[in-house]
């Protein structure tokens, strides 16, 4: 049997949902398909997929497989292209998730200038507001923003995430600007669904303080949180990489400044050091140059 061909029927399988659908994208037969599937799990000794007449789903055996298959897949590419290329540029295709936000606002120039660098890499720039897995949604890199990760993950920290408090002029106009934290309280707070819902937390003159705040618009993106800020709806708390700008142009006023959110730390994560591409590698330490421990983008905030 020819492992690794079972391994890419496999693989094929499972993500066009069909043996049909497998068959057609590597140009065999369907008994073909079948033999293969049926030759791999002799020898993994286990089923692999419960098949249906509707459709195909995995089994546990099938779930721990897959995985596996795909990093055996992608280290004989490897193999293959060290061998047919010399040279050791970067060169394959690597899945990043970011959030919207920091993917707008930030990453999708740095991934620009990247594979201007280094043309021979392939990026899939996935923009999720959401934890995902790594491993069972085949992602290289995820770019996540937080003080907890998962410790079965391997981070590299890129740089600071630093927030503000801002409001437009218009809205200021109308609503006394807040001298103090507690004064928040009488304001129209735009809310994130997931973080600081009902309070939000500072450094001021050394103490941490929490303040109770509320609003009538609430959004699990913080990029329509900037939509409706800018729209004149209220106060909102920012990362700077996303509201800077619009401060230093004057769209967006900051509030209280003597009082700083939370700081959260920006990281690079990925699952496994082992067989890591050499796309992958180049990416983190480029990566790594671009967001410096202080950012470009909190200058003269």
């Amino acid at each position: 049997m020819d492992r690794l061909q079972a391994m890419r029927v496999f693989v094929t399988v499972v993500d066009l949902g069909s043996q049909s659908a497998a068959a057609d994208h590597l140009d065999l037969s369907r008994p073909v398909v079948s033999r293969y599937l049926a030759e791999l799990e002799d020898w993994v000794g286990a089923r692999l997929l419960h098949r249906t007449t509707r459709k195909l789903s995995l089994t546990a055996a099938g779930s721990e497989t897959l995985p596996r298959c795909r990093q055996m897949l992608e280290l004989c590419g490897d193999m293959q292209a060290a061998v047919s290329e010399p040279d050791d540029a970067p060169r394959g295709l690597l899945r990043l998730s970011v959030s919207t936000s920091f993917g707008q606002a930030q990453l999708a120039e740095a991934i620009a200038e990247y594979v201007k660098r280094y043309p021979l890499v392939t990026v899939d720039l996935q923009m999720l507001d959401r934890t995902v897995n790594l491993v069972d949604e085949r992602i290289d890199l995820a770019i996540r923003t937080s003080n907890d990760l998962d410790p079965n993950l391997i981070a590299r920290r890129l740089t600071v995430c630093r927030s503000v408090v801002c409001a437009t002029p218009a809205y200021l106009l109308e609503h006394p600007a807040p001298q103090k934290v507690e004064d928040l309280a009488g304001h129209n707070c735009l809310t994130h669904s997931y973080f600081g819902k009902s309070l939000w937390h500072f450094e001021e003159r050394g103490e941490h303080v929490s303040v109770p705040i509320n609003g009538n618009i609430t959004s699990n993106e913080a990029s329509t949180l900037l939509r409706v800020t800018l729209a004149g709806a209220g106060v909102s708390m920012l990362p700077s990489y996303q509201a800077g700008d619009y401060i230093r142009r004057g769209e967006l006023v900051r509030l209280l400044p003597d009082a700083e959110p939370r700081r959260m730390n920006i990281y690079a994560v990925y699952a496994s050091r082992k067989h890591m591409p050499s796309a992958l590698r180049s990416l983190l330490d480029f990566l790594v140059l671009r967001f410096p421990e202080e950012p470009v983008w909190d200058a003269g905030l």
